[in-house]
């Protein structure tokens, strides 16, 4: 393992890199190296533009990937950040080969990731920072439910061109509390229509999250799927509240679980609308995220 040190950030690699052709872009500012992608990424300013530069390739310390592995993927996600246009989609401005490596710039946006896991050990030793996920939780309910709308809007814009959400979770999902803004930052393992679960148990996803079909082995996974990711993202990162213990059985179990009405800061009506969306059984779930939204919009406004 080598450390290394970049204008005012450091970070490790299982080797050394000459990072000269960085410098191009402007002053590295923020490091984000401990993926299990075999990707890292960097915040970097120019004094004009900021950029999120996301690199394939190298040797990072966390990858299950081989470095051909990640620079093919990263490759592939390319079309996808072009073929799905929404304005809270974080926008991609070149992508390239440099030598052995593989590099994607994006233009940078402003914002806290909701699963931030590379800080986790940070706040357990600080327990006084308050990280992002409680923030956003502490947030009026208006505002949750504004930024519950874009996931909504976007969600609907991804199957309208054709694609399907895999992997989209709170770590797909940044916040700006300074303008109550939200980035879809993360979309790399999206599929085009049709698709299916080619891996089985160890499909794409967290397990606080997952659809049953994201567990078996070719089962069909579609927009119907990503109704299930939407309501389950509702119940975990924006009106419902889980204990420890609650969220351990879902990594333990392999299965999502709705919290009971008592833990939910809606009213029933949306309750009930977020229940069936994840049901286990497909069909009883919402067949598209516009009937959800229809569903959800119905019971917010309900008199």
């Amino acid at each position: 393992m080598v450390n290394i040190k970049l204008d005012s950030v450091d970070f490790s690699l299982k080797e050394e890199h000459d990072f000269s052709w960085l410098k191009s872009f402007g002053k590295v500012f923020a490091v984000f190296a401990q993926n299990d992608s075999g990707n890292i990424s960097f915040g970097v300013d120019n004094g004009e533009d900021k950029y999120f530069i996301k690199v394939a390739g190298l040797k990072t310390i966390e990858s299950i990937r081989t470095q051909q592995e990640a620079i093919a993927a990263l490759k592939a996600a390319m079309p996808i950040y072009k073929d799905i246009n929404h304005k809270n989609l974080i926008k991609l401005v070149k992508h390239y080969t440099l030598g052995e490596i593989y590099i994607a710039v994006f233009k940078w946006a402003d914002g806290d990731c909701l699963f931030d896991h590379w800080n986790f050990e940070k706040y357990y030793k600080n327990p006084q920072i308050v990280p992002p996920a409680k923030c956003f939780k502490q947030l009026p309910i208006s505002k949750r439910i504004e930024s519950a709308g874009v996931l909504f809007s976007f969600l609907d814009t991804v199957s309208k061109n054709g694609y399907v959400a895999v992997d989209f979770y709170d770590g797909s999902i940044m916040y700006d509390f300074l303008r109550d803004t939200t980035t879809i930052c993360d979309i790399d393992f999206f599929r085009k229509k049709p698709t299916f679960n080619d891996i089985g148990v160890d499909y794409w996803g967290t397990k606080r999250l997952k659809s049953p079909e994201e567990y078996v082995y070719g089962a069909v996974i579609d927009e119907t799927t990503n109704v299930f990711a939407l309501g389950a993202l509702l119940f975990d990162s924006f009106f419902g509240n889980y204990t420890d213990a609650e969220v351990r059985q879902r990594y333990k179990m392999n299965a999502f679980t709705p919290c009971s009405f008592e833990n939910w800061e809606l009213s029933k009506a949306c309750y009930d609308v977020a229940l069936k969306s994840v049901a286990k059984e497909r069909s009883e779930r919402y067949a598209s995220i516009n009937e959800f939204y229809i569903a959800w919009n119905g019971a917010l406004f309900a008199k």
